[in-house]
């Protein structure tokens, strides 16, 4: 995976970041998801290296090979204004100040956070199979809780721990052939240090608390994001069927919104890598130019 890229461990304030990143042109950091880590994307990257543009994968503090803060009990070591501050100090350690910023599933909250925070940073935004926290949890109907039961599961203390590392494999599941071997086995060796394990479900206690909190704060202050906003989700998963159209949603959180559906399921970057690149690669285009450094 990542042929061409550097792989390093770089310290910003306290947390190691481990992160890959290659090419020259406009920087773009790529955010992944739960229960990802960075090389969900090895697919994606080289791609967009190919067309022109610096990428850099980091793995998001408490997942993969990225440090695993200790629990605090709110758990804003787990925020996503936590997560946002990492990507921020790694990407002025590697010298932009500027970047192009994508984030899926979880890390799209950590992405959408660094765009509402530090808008001088961000000249355009991707965010992948999202809504903002507040409107899902505004929104719950039994289908959602259904469906979306592990947002609840894991935000109650040690019992999910004890259920998750029991068999880590039968819990998370995942496909070589669909992921990529070496992707998966990536994501495997994650799963299997409970360090991990917790670190990732304090992202989502994280999420019912402190993340919350802020997203109610933005809305109440009247922030919106003012740099282009591409909305992009999966059309075999159930995010519109539950919500509706998620361009709607979001057109109440910034000023200028476009996207829609990509033919995948949730996990786009590994299932439709192609698609999903072209749709980045045109949303840059349109967005105007992101000086290199």
């Amino acid at each position: 995976m990542f042929e061409g890229f550097v792989e390093e461990d770089i310290e910003v304030g306290g947390v190691v970041v481990h992160v890959r990143h290659g090419g020259d042109g406009p920087p773009v950091v790529l955010l992944h998801g739960h229960p990802r880590t960075g090389a969900t994307w090895h697919r994606v990257a080289p791609s967009l290296v190919s067309r022109g543009y610096r990428v850099v994968v980091p793995d998001l503090r408490g997942y993969g090979q990225s440090t695993s803060p200790d629990p605090a009990s709110d758990h804003a070591q787990a925020s996503k204004r936590a997560m946002a501050e990492d990507v921020l100090a790694l990407m002025r350690a590697l010298g932009h100040d500027r970047f192009l910023l994508v984030g899926h599933d979880r890390g799209s909250y950590a992405a959408f956070r660094l765009a509402m925070d530090h808008p001088e940073s961000v000249p355009a935004v991707a965010l992948l199979d999202c809504i903002p926290i507040v409107e899902h949890l505004e929104r719950i109907t039994p289908e959602f809780a259904t469906a979306w039961y592990h947002w609840f599961f894991f935000a109650q203390p040690d019992l999910p721990e004890r259920v998750i590392s029991a068999d880590p494999d039968a819990w998370y599941g995942g496909d070589p052939d669909v992921m990529g071997a070496e992707n998966y086995q990536e994501r495997r060796r994650a799963v299997h240090d409970p360090r991990v394990v917790r670190a990732m479900l304090e992202d989502y206690r994280a999420g019912l608390g402190v993340d919350r909190r802020a997203e109610e704060a933005d809305r109440e202050a009247g922030r919106r994001l003012r740099m282009p906003l591409l909305v992009l989700w999966s059309s075999r998963d159930d995010l519109e069927r539950l919500f509706g159209s998620p361009l709607a949603i979001w057109r109440d959180w910034a000023v200028t919104v476009s996207g829609g559906p990509i033919d995948s399921g949730h996990h786009l970057a590994e299932e439709a890598a192609e698609d999903l690149t072209n749709a980045l690669d045109e949303f840059f285009v349109r967005a105007g130019p992101c000086p290199p450094r």
